[in-house]
């Protein structure tokens, strides 16, 4: 009778030792004839390499075809060190470990739902160079009926923030000559650019240290921005907007830019 029953999927100790042993036969059996095919490239006998690790030729004989799972593993690594070969003895990726980008994911992830929701065509990674698809927006969302493309950059945490606006810049020049070429005949489309940054406390206390830097580049209404990006219909500002995301919430909120003139 097993150790312990099955229970939401789960093996039990003697489901789990059964596979390890298959896993183990395999491995051994290929790195058993890669160990093989290794020595005769060198035009060596067993006896050869068992000399050259302290192992009888029966020992070489009985590794190469797959039954070498009694040999420790530092014997392992010394018969890869003779014949010069590399050999790993590591685990593979967790799959529960999160992707190094997660966080900007996330946000990527809301803003593609919101934008179809909304009625755009949605693109992850759009690229603004033909010739460098390696540069690119986040997300790019354009609507055919509205005759409207938009870039919206998410930000996990800030970086560098003068080469961030830059490159911003940037890519909406690229994108207004997109939209010439989308335009056709009849005109270019309506472009637009909208930074989408997470609502954390440290990006948060950014907004608020650099309050004449953020208002003087992002110009554009905030509160009309999300309308455009949340809902069907309607045009957003001319001027480059910022909003505010909680993805895990799955919203976006108007950012209220500190003005001391008004």
């Amino acid at each position: 009778m097993p150790l312990m029953a099955m229970r939401g999927g789960r093996q039990t100790p003697t489901q789990t030792l059964a596979a390890g042993r298959r896993r183990a036969t395999r491995a051994l059996a290929t790195l058993g004839e890669q160990l093989a095919l290794a020595r005769r490239r060198r035009h060596w006998t067993q006896r050869d390499l068992g000399q050259r690790v302290g192992l009888t030729q029966a020992r070489i004989s009985q590794i190469e075809a797959g039954r070498g799972g009694g040999v420790p593993t530092e014997l392992w690594f010394a018969l890869a060190e003779a014949v010069r070969l590399p050999l790993r003895f590591e685990l593979g990726r967790d799959p529960l470990h999160e992707l190094e980008d997660a966080g900007h994911l996330e946000l990527q992830e809301l803003l593609i739902g919101l934008a179809r929701s909304a009625g755009f065509n949605a693109t992850f990674e759009l690229p603004t160079r033909t010739a460098s698809p390696g540069l690119s927006v986040d997300v790019g969302i354009r609507d055919d009926t509205r005759r409207l493309m938009v870039i919206e950059e998410c930000w996990n945490t800030f970086g560098n923030l003068g080469a961030s606006v830059r490159n911003t810049r940037r890519k909406l020049v690229e994108l207004e000559a997109l939209a010439v070429a989308a335009g056709g005949e009849h005109g270019p489309y309506r472009t637009g650019a909208c930074w989408v940054v997470r609502d954390v406390p440290r990006n948060l206390e950014v907004l608020d240290r650099y309050p004449q830097i953020f208002a003087a580049t992002f110009t554009g209404d905030s509160g009309e921005w999300l309308r455009v990006l949340t809902r069907r219909g309607g045009l957003p500002p001319v001027d480059p907007g910022l909003v505010l995301c909680d993805p895990r919430r799955g919203r976006l909120r108007p950012w209220r830019p500190w003005r001391p003139w008004r």
